[in-house]
């Protein structure tokens, strides 16, 4: 978790909405949710997992080092209103994108159940954060070692088949949310989907993140990043996705070897000023 201090972005932010950063100079943009914002002290809240070479690079600064650009707000706000019962389904890392959605939903009177859902009890984060909003909470863990052992559909239709749901927002890997969405689609229950495509500036210049909805072409970045869930083509999405891992695994393990090698040579004392992250 990181607070960057952006005040800027922080005024502006609204549920649902993403920055993109770049470490520096040369560094490669990639896009995170506003987990959440601070309009007062002018911060906003990001989560990562470090599974890659930038995100790693992000995971190395300190309190006080600066990001090069932060970007934002994009994309859309997530649609909150008085639903009624309200199921919300996360998966890994896909809190971060949940956890201003339960807050604002819960404002607006909704009934809300949350799912998390992750591979092992070491990857499972903000439990006690969406307790303060949720009505109802379960947790599933992959390996069963917290929670329920299990797949978060498990839960999601023992729910469905207990009581009237009226929305459910799924957030996570591709697979989990198409999986919820094939799940809610025989009751016709209104789905929605976060959708973590390749991004790379942003704003629907480049058109890197495009994704099929319904048999049209739309951009994650500016008509995203939800979209309803019964008419994404995962299967597309996902495809796209991998569609540079061999560059991003090469990246990765040129960054580690440099690393390693930088580690063995001595440092030489030197004297830092940090400024704050800007925007």
């Amino acid at each position: 978790m990181m607070v960057i201090n952006a005040p800027y972005i922080a005024k502006h932010a609204e549920v649902g909405n993403f920055v993109v950063l770049r470490l520096n100079e040369k560094g490669e943009r990639i896009p995170l949710t506003i987990a959440d914002f601070n309009r007062k002290n002018g911060s906003i809240t990001i989560l990562f997992q470090k599974i890659g070479k930038t995100t790693e690079e992000l995971g190395m600064l300190n309190p006080g080092d600066e990001i090069r650009d932060v970007i934002g707000p994009l994309g859309h706000t997530t649609p909150i209103k008085k639903y009624g019962n309200c199921v919300l389904v996360s998966g890994g890392i896909g809190v971060a994108t949940l956890y201003p959605v339960v807050r604002a939903l819960k404002e607006k009177g909704n009934n809300i159940s949350v799912i998390l859902g992750a591979r092992t009890k070491e990857l499972l984060v903000w439990e006690n954060k969406f307790k303060k909003f949720s009505d109802r909470i379960f947790v599933t863990t992959d390996d069963g070692s917290y929670g329920r052992k299990g797949l978060v559909t498990d839960i999601l239709k023992e729910v469905i088949k207990g009581k009237s749901v009226s929305l459910v927002i799924a957030v996570g890997p591709v697979r989990m949310m198409k999986a919820v969405s094939d799940l809610t689609r025989p009751y016709g229950i209104k789905t929605i989907v976060s959708l973590n495509s390749l991004m790379v500036e942003g704003t629907g210049m480049c058109g890197a993140c495009r994704v099929s909805i319904a048999g049209e072409t739309r951009f994650a970045c500016i008509d995203g990043p939800e979209f309803d869930g019964h008419e994404v083509d995962f299967l597309g999405l996902e495809s796209r996705l991998g569609f540079y891992r061999e560059e991003e695994e090469r990246a990765y393990r040129l960054f580690k070897r440099r690393l390693s090698q930088k580690k063995k040579k001595p440092s030489a004392c030197r004297s830092t000023t940090y400024r704050a992250g800007r925007d």
